[in-house]
């Protein structure tokens, strides 16, 4: 490192990549940082400069050097950062400690560090383990070990051929793949020497596993108002393999979130819409369930559903060096389950790209909604939807189609009005033929609003006009705006 460049380095000041040390007297808190450096994303510790950025220095020796270097050999594993020295004019030098990122988790004289912003902090027990389980060998970790006691009467077969034939679909695996269970769990890499993986019980298992599976579960409640100690509109927790947990998840937003229809302009058939677009809630709702920590016995999924938003939860925090703002650009696939997840990738669920959550964003974009929100907390990842759902489901499905109908009634649609007068084309209607003309079982204060419209803007007339509320009274295009609508 050259002057100029360490004149850049200190102008930048400290940060969660950079930290001073006015002499080497501080080395034992400059090791704790540079093992919370190799823990995250690396960086560089400068001695010989004062936490202000002022420039000291300090002597240089041999032996100097060699207690720094003792002092980073209590880094597990062990690590050999970079040190070299920059002079000064004053005959002292700065001493440059440089550490790239490593995959984790480092430990100094025993303990883990991390860096939050310019700050060096002992690591979170969470975090540690988080660390610690992408760092073991594929084989080690939890999804691979086998499921003690299980055979594949503990699983659905129903399950695995279906699975088996939509791979099949997706050209994923070969479609002379025998039906036999077992074969197809092997193909899968989902039983190791005749022994089914945990990871496979993850998959489809049945409800015999579930005493020895308690993290196999599903939490989805509806809280009235916008605190988890308002009421409990609705309650569940069930245990459940992952294949079934998502179509219960799906099934629950289908059951309990709003439902709103409009007419979109120009065109004849109506659009129902939830509050937030299906695609994107099913795409976080696959992350959860494919990317969270399995391995602690506490660990779950929920979906919770406010008046003001729906979160979903999930166990287990993100890859180490996957952050939460990353998440909203373009980032790496890290995968703490590979096996369950490239059993969902053979399906055609889900890419392999990291690129889920920018298509989340897309989609809220395109519907006119605001992104969602992601953070860790106590061990967790909870995405955020922020929409509004209402008071209550069934009362909000009432409200919703009431509020349809006051938007109509206020300025009728266009739509319904062109979809009206294409029916009359076919010649004098009564109201209730006009309903049957339109797929409506009756007549509706919306459509007789529609109606009066009409009338009221020379549209259409009576065919009695002088007995308008005769029931044999009919409805008429006007000739001149007699018309085809597309």
């Amino acid at each position: 490192m050259n002057d100029v460049e360490l004149q850049n380095l200190i102008a930048g000041g400290e940060s969660e990549s950079a930290e001073f040390k006015k002499s080497t007297g501080q080395r034992t808190e400059a090791a704790k940082t540079v093992c919370a450096m190799l823990n995250g994303n690396g960086g560089h510790v400068l001695f010989g400069v004062t936490n202000r950025g002022v420039v000291v220095g300090q002597q240089v020796s041999a032996t100097t050097l060699e207690d720094l270097a003792n002092e980073f050999r209590k880094i597990e594993p062990q690590v050999t950062p970079t040190l070299e020295t920059v002079d000064l004019a004053n005959g002292h030098a700065v001493i440059v400690v440089t550490t790239p990122g490593g995959d984790g988790p480092y430990t100094f004289d025993g303990r883990a560090y991390t860096r939050s912003g310019a700050t060096t902090q002992r690591m979170a027990k969470n975090t540690y383990e988080n660390l610690l389980s992408f760092q073991l060998h594929p084989s080690k970790r939890w999804e691979n070990q086998p499921a003690v006691g299980a055979g594949l009467d503990d699983l659905d077969h129903e399950e695995i051929l279906r699975v088996r034939d939509e791979a099949i679909r997706q050209r994923s695996i070969s479609a002379g793949t025998s039906m036999d269970i077992g074969d197809i769990l092997d193909r899968l890499e989902l039983r190791k020497d005749g022994v089914i993986t945990q990871a496979a019980l993850v998959l489809f298992g049945t409800g015999r596993f579930s005493a020895n599976y308690p993290q196999l579960l599903l939490k989805t409640g509806r809280f009235r108002g916008t605190k988890i100690t308002g009421d409990i509109l609705h309650n569940r927790q069930e245990q459940m393999n992952a294949f079934t947990m998502m179509r219960e998840g799906m099934a629950f937003f289908d059951r309990i979130l709003p439902l709103a229809s409009h007419f979109p302009k120009g065109k004849i058939l109506r659009e129902d819409r939830l509050p937030v677009p299906p695609e994107a809630l099913r795409e976080i709702l696959l992350n959860a369930i494919i990317h969270r920590d399995y391995a602690p016995s506490w660990g779950y999924v929920a979906i919770a559903v406010f008046d003001d938003r729906i979160e979903i939860v999930s166990s287990g925090l993100l890859p180490p060096g996957i952050t939460v703002d990353m998440l909203s650009g373009p980032h790496l696939s890290k995968l703490r389950n590979a096996r369950i997840a490239q059993t969902f990738h053979r399906i055609g669920a889900i890419e392999a790209w990291g690129r889920g959550t920018n298509r989340v964003i897309a989609e809220c974009k395109k519907y006119g909604l605001g992104p969602p929100t992601f953070r860790e907390e106590s061990g967790f990842l909870i995405v955020t939807f922020k929409a509004p759902i209402g008071p209550g489901a069934d009362a909000q499905k009432r409200v919703g189609a009431e509020s349809v109908a006051e938007s109509v009634a206020e300025s009728v649609a266009e739509s319904l009005l062109d979809r009206i007068q294409l029916v009359l084309n076919a010649g004098p209607l009564s109201k209730a033929e006009i309903a049957g003309g339109l797929g409506k079982k009756a007549v509706t204060g919306t459509l007789n609003r529609a109606i009066r419209k009409l009338l009221d803007d020379g549209a259409i007339d009576f065919t009695i006009p002088d007995k308008p509320n005769s029931r044999l009274q009919k409805y008429r295009l006007v000739a001149k705006n007699k018309r085809t609508v597309k």
